[in-house]
C-alpha cells in the first residue's frame, strides 16, 4: 500500500533493509488529546497508518474539547489523524469503536449511533478466545472527575501547565544531549497519593470486570500504561499519545501487548516523526508473543 500522499515518505531506519507492517487482530488507543499544543498527533497517525488491523478501538479522549473549549489549538496534523481514521475504515474495511472519555464528553448527547462501520458509544464488550473484555474510558472510577468535574477541569490546566514546563526543560536537557524527561510521571512513581490512586483504579476495574463477567478489562484516562493481572482479572491500559505514546495490540494467537512507539518504529524499520519521552513499559502478563509484520 502507498504511503499517505499528504505526509512525507518514511526513511526507512535501516537503509537497505525494507519497512514493514504491523499485522494485529484489533488495536487499542486511547488519550490522544487532539487539541493540545503537546498531543503526538503526528507520531498517532504515523502508528495507525502502519498498522493492519480488523478492528481499531479509539478509547476515550481522542479531542480534548475541554482545551479546544478554552484555547483552541486545532493544527493540520489532528485533522491529519481524523482522516487516516476514516481512511482506514473506508480502504482496509476496519471496524472503529469510538468509546467517550471525560475530555470528549460532549458524545454523550448522541450515544450510543452507529454510522456505517463505525460505533460511537461510552463500553464495548471485547469478545476474544479467553473470554470477554470489557473496554470502557475508565473515567467513572475517578471519583474527581465524576463528582467534582470543576476539580478535574482546574486539574487539566494544571497539567497542560506542567507539560509546558517540561517542553522547556527537556529542550535544555537535549541541548546538553541528555534524554527527555517526563515530570508528571515522575510525579505519579514517587507521590504517595499520586499511586495510591493508580492503585485503588485498577482494583475498582477489576471489581466492574468482575460484575460484568468479564475475564479482563481495558482501559485508559490515567496515562499509565499497563499489562496485568489484578487479583484474577487481565487488566490493561492503553496509556496516551501526550508523554508515553504507547497503544495495546491484540494479536492473531491471542495475546496482547502493550507496545510503545518507539517499538513500533523499530519493528517496521520506519524513522520515528519528532521527538518524545521514551516511555517505560511492563508487559507482565505476556506470554511469549510472536510480532506478525506484513512486508510492505
Amino acid at each position: 500500500m502507498p504511503e499517505d500522499p499528504e505526509e512525507p515518505s518514511d526513511a526507512p531506519a535501516i537503509p537497505g533493509k525494507n519497512k514493514t507492517k504491523l499485522r494485529a487482530r484489533t488495536v487499542f488507543i486511547s488519550d490522544v488529546h487532539l487539541g493540545m499544543p503537546d498531543c503526538k498527533a503526528a507520531q498517532a497517525s504515523h502508528f495507525i497508518r502502519n498498522i493492519h488491523c480488523d478492528k481499531l478501538v479509539l478509547n476515550g479522549d481522542i479531542i480534548d474539547v475541554w482545551h479546544l473549549k478554552r484555547l483552541g489549538g486545532w493544527s493540520k496534523a489532528h485533522t491529519h489523524f481524523i482522516r487516516t481514521v476514516l481512511k482506514k475504515m473506508e480502504k482496509e474495511n476496519t471496524q472503529i469503536i469510538y468509546l467517550r472519555g471525560n475530555h470528549d464528553d460532549i458524545l454523550d448527547r448522541f450515544i450510543p449511533i452507529q454510522l456505517d462501520n463505525f460505533l460511537i458509544t461510552d463500553e464495548h464488550i471485547h469478545k476474544t478466545r479467553r473470554g470477554d473484555y470489557l473496554v470502557v474510558h475508565g473515567d467513572g472510577f475517578d471519583h474527581v472527575t465524576t463528582n467534582h468535574p470543576w476539580i478535574a477541569k482546574l486539574g487539566g490546566i494544571g497539567y497542560n501547565l506542567l507539560l509546558r514546563i517540561n517542553r522547556a526543560y527537556n529542550w535544555y536537557r537535549r541541548v546538553r544531549g541528555k534524554e527527555s524527561f517526563s515530570l508528571s510521571r515522575w510525579v505519579k512513581l514517587k507521590v504517595k497519593s499520586a499511586v495510591s490512586f493508580v492503585g485503588k483504579y485498577e482494583e475498582q476495574l477489576q471489581e466492574l470486570a468482575k460484575a460484568k463477567g468479564c475475564k479482563g478489562i481495558i482501559c485508559g484516562h490515567i496515562h499509565s500504561p499497563a499489562n496485568k493481572l489484578v487479583g484474577e482479572t487481565h487488566y490493561l491500559n492503553s496509556g496516551d499519545w501526550v508523554e508515553s505514546l504507547t497503544a495495546i495490540m491484540e494479536y492473531d494467537n491471542g495475546e496482547f501487548e502493550v507496545i510503545t512507539y518507539d517499538q513500533f518504529c523499530e519493528r517496521t524499520n520506519r524513522e520515528p516523526k519528532g521527538d518524545a519521552v521514551v516511555a517505560e513499559v511492563s508487559n507482565e502478563n505476556i506470554l511469549g508473543v510472536e510480532n506478525v509484520t506484513v512486508p510492505m
